[in-house]
């Protein structure tokens, strides 16, 4: 299954349900009021266009995370090397770093990283 694409506010709206879940949709209501300054009729509409999308779902008032903040990422860092460098990685971590000089701890675990993903993960 494909992750669903989450827009910039959903995904503010899915980080605080990610730190907060499994939680009430009343308790979501007030979360998104004190952090985004949503209204309680935001939330709910936001609520019924993820769960549509299958990204949460909303049983008995207590709303769950479909998709993990993980996938999300993975999702959108994915379809960012496709779009903007042709789908080439070394291409993106190329222009990545001429703006951004990597430590010597990024290094190692961009080594990391590599190493298990040659080991088969």
């Amino acid at each position: 299954m494909d992750t669903p694409k989450i827009f910039e506010s959903e995904y503010r709206f899915c980080e605080i349900l990610w730190e907060n879940e499994p939680v009430s949709s009343s308790e979501l209501v007030r979360l998104c009021n004190e952090q985004l300054e949503w209204k309680k009729s935001t939330t709910y509409t936001v609520i019924r266009r993820l769960s549509e999308r299958g990204v949460l779902q909303s049983e008995n008032a207590i709303v769950t995370s479909l998709v993990s903040k993980e996938d999300v990422l993975a999702a959108e860092s994915a379809e960012l090397v496709e779009k903007n460098f042709s789908g080439s990685l070394p291409s993106f971590i190329a222009a990545f770093t001429r703006k951004k000089p990597l430590t010597e701890q990024e290094i190692d675990e961009i080594h990391k990283i590599i190493d298990s993903y040659r080991r088969g993960r």
